[in-house]
């Protein structure tokens, strides 16, 4: 375990570059590597080589770099503020480190820690914004690592944000020092300005930051109706885990797990108003309520929902609320729990000659005298995704063999899709019933049905003939006629 005395050998800094030369020694991959590098910079940059491959040369003429096409000497590094030894020749590297520390110059040599008076970054670069990882050089591909974590981390806009921060630093005087400019800058970055330039609207960006300078009172608030996923963490999009990050409240229901919650601001406040089958914390109005509430108290609210907000997640209810309160929202789509089942199964839910449309549904539409229109889309050759639809398998399975579906149309069923606890099943609409006495499903179920079910890879999961209960078939019947 890394002890808390631990001290860098070598410390991070950023260096003035705009204007100045940087010199660069070789001509092959390893010098094209570094010029790409500083060429994300304002650096003026100057390539010394008499032997440069072509795709050296390329970058140097779309670039603009200034290339001496000559053997190295000395001379060649004079006025420059870094220099790269980047020959892939031991012995000329080490020439070119002597003489950079010679001339006071500070030198990297690519591959050759010894002669390295600095390291060079994996870098992030959301200019004026940058990030820098280092390992010293001892791990060159754990840095990379790193950077690709923190880059999809990271909004695209979050540069052009910082641009337009600076431009207002002069007129930050208008507000008195202390609270007041945190609060502004803090309602910048968190605020109606980070949005807009989120959305690439820049002129409405500065507009809400003007305002926002001018007016000196709280950033109105924003809800953000989320979707969690099906339940496993690394499939939630990083636009919601950018979202979470910034939250000052995580309003999430029951079905959402806790590992992402837990993945929001440790400070932010978490308001389960979960719903399960049978046991309401919340009613959806008093849900719409406090949404309300908190954007009139200018919070930042990600409303977390399991699977997909616009999937059976009433976020239709909660954003004509919203609508009606001139409360600003978002929604972020997540992965439905349809697709996170078909992906377990690996089962295509459309397949060219077999099934080319799809039903999302809940088993409880079945409810009344008349089929809804998804079942004869089912009776088609659609495939079907039943939501919450265990309680009323016998039912589904009895109104859809009594309209023509055959008994035999295969069925896939999925318990906690997606997460490593998931149970599989599959068989045919005539075992479904068998789902409705099974005491050991605790978990949301998903049941697919169609004859592109019968493409999927079944090597993982139960048969639900296993399960079916004696008369399986009768009670399929028996639900058709509830």
């Amino acid at each position: 375990m890394p002890q808390a005395t631990s001290k860098l050998n070598a410390f991070p800094v950023f260096m003035r570059v705009e204007g100045e030369a940087v010199a660069i020694v070789g001509g092959g991959q390893e010098a094209l590597a570094k010029a790409r590098l500083i060429g994300q910079s304002s650096a003026v940059l100057r390539i010394i080589t008499d032997a440069a491959e072509a795709e050296l040369l390329a970058f140097i003429a779309a670039n603009g770099a200034i290339h001496i096409a000559a053997a190295y000497d000395a001379a060649h590094l004079e006025g420059a503020v870094m220099v790269f030894a980047a020959s892939g020749d031991e012995a000329l590297d080490r020439r070119v480190a002597e003489d950079a520390r010679r001339l006071g110059i500070p030198v990297n040599a690519v591959d050759r820690p010894d002669l390295c008076d600095f390291f060079t970054p994996a870098l992030v670069n959301r200019a004026p914004v940058a990030i820098a990882v280092g390992t010293e050089g001892a791990g060159p591909v754990l840095a990379q690592m790193l950077r690709g974590k923190i880059d999809r981390m990271l909004s695209p806009s979050l540069g052009p944000l910082a641009s337009l921060a600076a431009s207002l630093r002069g007129a930050e005087r208008l507000l008195p020092k202390g609270n007041a400019r945190r609060r502004f800058w803090s309602d910048f970055f968190g605020g109606a300005p980070a949005r807009a330039m989120e959305a690439g609207q820049l002129s409405q960006a500065h507009d809400a930051a003007v305002d926002l300078l001018l007016s000196n009172a709280p950033s109105s608030g924003h809800i953000a109706l989320v979707g969690a996923g099906p339940g496993a963490e690394d499939l939630l999009t990083l636009r919601a885990h950018r979202l979470l990050m910034e939250a000052d409240v995580i309003v999430h229901d029951a079905l959402v797990p806790e590992a992402i919650v837990a993945m929001g601001r440790r400070d932010a406040e978490r308001l389960p108003v979960g719903k399960r089958k049978g046991c309401h914390t919340k009613s959806q109005a008093e849900i719409n309520a406090l949404l309300i509430e908190l954007g009139r108290d200018g919070k930042r609210v990600v409303r977390l929902k399991s699977g997909d907000p616009l999937v059976f997640g009433r976020a239709g209810e909660e954003m004509a609320a919203l609508r009606d309160a001139g409360i600003a929202y978002e929604v972020v789509p997540g992965v439905t729990a349809a697709f996170a089942a078909a992906a377990d199964f690996e089962l295509p839910l459309t397949l060219r000659g077999v099934s080319s449309s799809m039903v999302f549904t809940t088993g409880h539409d079945l409810k009344g005298n008349s089929l809804p229109d998804w079942a004869k889309l089912a009776i088609s050759g659609a495939t079907v995704a039943v939501y919450m639809g265990r309680s009323v398998a016998a039912e589904v399975a009895g109104r859809l063999i009594e309209a023509g579906l055959s008994p035999d149309t295969a069925v896939a069923v999925v318990e906690n899709a997606s997460l490593a606890n998931r149970r599989r099943f599959h068989g045919t609409l005539a075992d479904l019933p068998s789902l409705e006495v099974r005491a050991d499903l605790a978990g949301p179920v998903m049941t697919i049905i169609g004859d592109a079910v019968a493409g999927a890879n079944f090597e993982r999961s139960e048969p639900l003939a296993a399960h079916r209960h004696e008369g399986a078939a009768q009670t399929a019947a028996e639900g058709a006629k509830r």
